[in-house]
């Protein structure tokens, strides 16, 4: 009992060590699964389309519970069972639509918990369209669609420590776009929508 009273209170001190003070930064490295969908008032009975996304970061912390993180991640978006018409052919298909973007968020970081590892982040990101493909006809979208996706982004997470200086990283956060997906849309405003969950690892300098 005693051995192991020991070797909790050195997990806990070590725990302790990891929190993170001003001017103090982090760089990191995530994989994350998505589920991917759109929001408009005008499609209905549409479908998750899973993708991954793929990134790295960098986080400044102002205080030990306040940091400005920024990613840089792939990011893959759309939406399963739309429907399309291609006018060519004169045919109308079920699609899948798949949009890739490279997604910048800016966030601010709230770190809370004993050992501040529990982090709560928010703020604006940015998306440019690397492509825009359905499956039904194998179309290429991008020249219709728009190449930048604004949007709000918040995720909650928590880092454990593993050696000196390396944490791992678990994470869920979501993006609600704000900007339409399309140009020059006629009808409802279509708007990205992602749900991801991530593991990472983070690399205090």
């Amino acid at each position: 009992m005693k051995k192991l009273f020991t070797i909790l209170l050195f997990t806990l001190c070590s725990f302790a060590a990891f929190s993170q003070q001003k001017g103090s930064f982090e760089f990191g490295f995530n994989v994350g699964y998505n589920i991917a969908t759109v929001q408009s008032g005008s499609l209905t009975n549409t479908e998750f389309r899973s993708g991954v996304n793929i990134g790295a970061s960098g986080d400044y912390f102002f205080s030990d519970r306040w940091s400005l993180k920024a990613k840089l991640s792939y990011d893959q978006k759309g939406w399963n069972k739309g429907f399309i018409t291609d006018l060519d052919k004169n045919q109308s298909a079920v699609t899948n639509y798949h949009f890739d973007y490279l997604t910048i968020p800016v966030m601010a970081n709230w770190h809370f918990g004993k050992t501040r590892n529990w982090y709560l982040n928010f703020g604006p990101y940015a998306g440019v369209l690397l492509s825009a493909k359905e499956t039904a006809f194998h179309k290429d979208l991008k020249d219709f669609s728009n190449g930048l996706d604004l949007g709000f982004a918040l995720g909650i997470g928590v880092k454990i420590p593993v050696a000196d200086k390396i944490k791992i990283v678990l994470e869920a956060d979501g993006q609600g776009g704000l900007t339409d997906i399309l140009k020059n849309n006629q009808g409802s405003s279509l708007r990205n929508s992602r749900t991801s969950l991530n593991a990472g690892v983070a690399f205090a300098l």
